[in-house]
């Protein structure tokens, strides 16, 4: 059975947390990705909390600005050190003196994965990474390949002061577009109307606010991060450098990719084991950026065999 509470960190921010298992065992958490929420994780919630798949503890919070997850108004609310913080304090909380069994997460759950398991890599045994690409070949790809900078040129429109207005309007039609065409050709069969009221649901206003309130959050990491596409009047990714120290993973790490994402492009998995010695990368040619939701019996498999002693 998957459950929702609120759940108040120690430095005053509130996470939404879904989870599924009894508390006490050994510890999954999963990270969401812009623009969805953390019920997409909830096959594999339901999956792996059952006793016959392993009987773990199942987190999955809703990220700081998402739901009913504090949402603090101003963009330096959601750097990097800010975002590594709330997930290491829910650990603390979740696996208490214990290494989480797995750290799962993608797109922008990935991004704070990846620097988490860089910093405290203590805090889990294991790394599984769906679709986010790592900072040392992001940044590389940002700054000298005119592909991947096209593919994501979405991110200059995200860090526009009217973003959250824009795409709230129409009844979020913009996102709807955005949710399509970052997956496969024909359209994302699997949003379907019961999944398009959990997304209205995640990216719903505030009673009394005013319109995008609800997506102001998601938005802010973009507006927070330099690591964008380089404009004539803002060199974002070229100004950036990172020394090899804030790039290196020890923990063992999967990555599940996606081929058919438009947004995130194969290339980025090349030159990741300069960067992660205890590395094993799964293609998967017939799924796209919301692999999650297109292959979940897919990436079940996959993590279950990660899992396996």
């Amino acid at each position: 059975m998957i459950t929702t509470q609120l759940q108040p960190l120690p430095h005053g921010i509130t996470l939404s947390v879904r989870s599924a298992g009894a508390p006490g065992r050994p510890v999954l958490l999963f990270l969401h990705g812009f623009p969805e929420g953390a019920f997409v994780w909830d096959a594999l919630l339901a999956h792996f909390s059952q006793p016959l798949h392993g009987g773990f503890r199942c987190v999955a919070p809703n990220l700081r600005g998402f739901e009913q997850s504090s949402a603090p108004p101003e963009p330096a609310a959601y750097r990097a050190k800010h975002l590594v913080q709330d997930i290491a304090a829910l650990i603390a909380i979740e696996s208490p003196g214990q290494p989480l069994a797995a750290l799962v997460a993608h797109d922008w759950g990935g991004a704070v994965a990846w620097n988490l398991a860089n910093q405290q890599p203590g805090l889990m045994q294991r790394l599984c990474i769906l679709n986010s690409p790592h900072p040392g070949t992001f940044l590389r790809d940002m700054q000298h390949d005119a592909r991947q900078q096209a593919a994501s040129a979405y991110m200059n429109f995200l860090i526009r002061p009217d973003a959250e207005e824009k795409l709230a309007e129409q009844d979020y039609r913009r996102l709807w577009v955005f949710l399509n065409q970052l997956g496969q050709t024909e359209g994302a069969p699997w949003l379907t109307k019961a999944v398009k009221a959990q997304y209205r649901a995640v990216w719903a206003d505030p009673p009394g606010t005013a319109l995008g309130t609800g997506l102001r959050g998601g938005c802010n990491y973009y507006r927070a991060s330099p690591l964008r596409p380089p404009r004539a009047d803002d060199p974002a990714a070229q100004a950036i450098s990172l020394p090899r120290e804030m790039l290196t993973v020890q923990v063992p790490t999967q990555v599940i990719w996606g081929l058919q994402d438009h947004a995130l492009l194969p290339g980025l998995l090349d030159g990741l084991t300069d960067y992660i010695p205890q590395l094993s990368v799964h293609r998967v040619p017939d799924a796209s950026h919301w692999i999650v939701h297109e292959q979940p019996e897919q990436v079940i498999a996959l993590l279950a065999d990660f899992l396996a002693p």
